[in-house]
């Protein structure tokens, strides 16, 4: 079985790579990122210092969409190409009369395709990382990084050129054969980069690397991947259009969803979101206790009354979707009293002061044993009157798209805070559970199909 499905993806590898627009896909994005160094010098002041500041956020932005939707639609090209078309040019029979089972031929075509789709997206990562070394042309007097452009275009020339040469001497296909030698040819135009500066002159070579950014463009690809195991699972039932449609319709239903659904499967309205929180006494600092006590500055005013003795909630997500705070049941008893703290009260969290003028709120963990709380208030977290409600339909409807949101790191690169390689791990997890998803619906679909 394994000599099966090693044998499909060789050959679906080499039919992905061999396919013009996929040659003309990479050249497109590639030009594309290395062009908008002359068009993304409006950032309306992103100036902040870090790995990626000023006008380059914006220039990051731009690229890393650019790797997303190239890598999107080669994804649908290719996989239209490895099932849909073979199935309508009658040719897939030959395979599974052999007799080769039609999971081992889809899982097979999906590894075919996600090496095309790997090595397409490191060159078009390769042309987003040589755009940033280059930099945002801010002004007419700034100087063109002339290594970025030798060594890039240079890189490109000789692919091309190998491959012309060769398709005339040889019958070697241009569109393979380009693609093919650019790999090597651009990771060594970024190293060659790397070790030498603007001005020609040898400097270390970490000097401008961008490890953030690359783990950003990490990210992009494992959702290309779940895309291609979904262009995989279209293509055994629709042509290449629709496909296409599909992929597509995925993409922005991934990058939405969080908007579209994720905002109202938690229902949760914020009376206030705090600008400092300070424990009381530092021994307070978890708030797990029981008598531990919280005093919060609010950035404004609240937009309903607190009062001493309201039940409260936190967190970070103005919807409550990520309260550090479980549900609990409001304490109806004295305040200023020990029974707050008294064996057999029941754990919950109070205000027990609210100075209007001030905006400051006090609030304290009580019960026999204290609640047990995520995390402490912190600042920007929200306040909340009311524990958050489910909206089920939505959660599931939520659940059952692809959250392309987890993959656009751009955000934590644009505001300098670094990528914990715990999330980049729970990311590859939750890229190999959608993939098995699609992967074992494709099977479902290919299974009943016609393909005599």
């Amino acid at each position: 079985m394994l000599s099966q499905i090693l044998t499909i993806a060789r050959t679906t590898f080499i039919e992905s790579i061999r396919q013009p627009v996929y040659f003309l896909l990479i050249i497109i994005a590639g030009l594309a990122m290395l062009l908008t160094t002359w068009s993304t010098g409006f950032s309306l002041g992103y100036s902040e210092a870090g790995e990626i500041s000023g006008d380059n956020k914006l220039l990051l932005d731009v690229c890393l969409a650019t790797v997303f939707l190239a890598g999107t639609l080669i994804a649908a090209f290719i996989a239209t190409s490895a099932i849909s078309r073979e199935i309508e040019n009658k040719t897939v029979l030959t395979v599974v009369s052999k007799p080769v089972p039609r999971p081992v031929l889809v899982i097979g075509k999906y590894f075919g395709v996600s090496g095309a789709l790997i090595i397409a997206i490191v060159q078009m990562v390769i042309f987003l990382l040589l755009a940033l070394r280059h930099g945002v042309m801010t002004n007419a007097s700034q100087e063109v990084d002339m290594p970025v452009v030798v060594f890039s275009f240079s890189a490109l020339g000789i692919a091309v050129f190998v491959a012309m040469v060769g398709n005339f001497l040889y019958g070697w296909h241009f569109a393979q054969t380009s693609a093919l030698l650019m790999l090597p040819l651009m990771v060594l135009a970024y190293v060659l980069v790397l070790i030498i500066s603007p001005k020609w002159e040898i400097q270390p070579l970490l000097k401008d690397f961008k490890p953030q950014s690359l783990l950003a463009c990490i990210g992009v690809v494992m959702a290309v991947l779940v895309l291609g195991a979904a262009a995989i699972a279209a293509s055994t039932r629709l042509g290449q259009v629709m496909t296409i449609v599909v992929c597509f319709g995925l993409f922005l239903l991934g990058l939405m969803s969080n908007f579209l659904l994720g905002d109202r499967a938690y229902v949760n309205d914020p009376v206030a979101r705090i600008a400092v929180a300070k424990p009381e006494r530092d021994r307070f600092e978890s708030f797990t206790g029981s008598g531990d006590i919280y005093e919060l500055t609010l950035r404004s005013g609240p937009k309903r009354s607190i009062n001493p003795g309201q039940a409260i909630w936190y967190g970070p997500a103005a919807n409550g979707s990520a309260n550090n705070v479980p549900n609990y049941e409001p304490y109806a008893g004295p305040l200023g009293s020990d029974e707050m703290v008294r064996v057999g009260t029941r754990p919950a969290l109070i205000v027990t002061n609210y100075d209007a003028s001030a905006l400051k709120v006090t609030i304290r963990n009580i019960g026999d044993t204290g609640l047990p709380v995520k995390a402490p208030p912190k600042e920007n977290d929200y306040l909340f009157d009311q524990p958050t409600k489910l909206n089920a339909p939505a959660l599931v409807i939520w659940g059952l798209i692809p959250n392309f949101q987890f993959s656009w790191l751009l955000d934590a690169v644009a505001q300098n805070q670094p990528i914990p390689i715990g999330h980049m791990a729970l990311l590859g997890f939750y890229t190999l559970i959608w993939i098995t998803a699609m992967l074992s619906l494709a099977v479902l679909l290919f299974q009943k199909r016609d393909v005599g």
